[in-house]
């Protein structure tokens, strides 16, 4: 399976430089979309439900500090392990939330029930690490 980081290596390698908080959305929502599309998970990795939307702690920890972020930054990760069905997905994504805003897309995470439902009892701001299911996310974006 590809991990976060040949998901994100992807988008970087199509979208050239983007903010951190932007890549870590557009992984979520490939993610998201995967389990819908395609039946299946992109990347293994936990998203969890932090204040500003999802994360990907191990995305978050490698990009650490990094406003603008490209290739490079990742130093792990290879397009080569995407099968042609998962970069179709990717590319979808990128064809819609690609050219949104990171804020925007942060505020609309903040609407959706998987990041609200992770985040149920906490206040605004509060740190949190409950995960994002799979589940979540395929009930959720399957009903859109």
């Amino acid at each position: 399976m590809a991990s976060v980081f040949d998901v994100a290596a992807y988008i970087l390698e199509k979208r050239g430089q983007t903010t951190h908080m932007k890549l870590q959305k557009l992984a979520y929502y490939a993610q998201a979309w995967s389990l819908v599309w395609d039946e299946a998970p992109l990347f293994d990795e936990r998203i969890e439900a932090w204040a500003n939307g999802p994360v990907v702690p191990d995305l978050f920890a490698r990009l650490q500090g990094k406003y603008a972020v490209n290739k490079h930054d990742l130093r792990k990760g290879s397009t080569s392990h995407l099968s042609p069905k998962q970069k179709e997905t990717i590319d979808r994504i990128l064809e819609y939330y690609g050219g949104r805003d990171p804020q925007w897309l942060s505020d609309l995470t903040h609407m959706e029930s998987p990041w609200l439902e992770a985040r149920r009892g906490l206040s605004p701001g509060e740190r949190s690490n409950h995960e994002i299911t799979h589940a979540a996310m395929a009930d959720y974006y399957s009903s859109l």
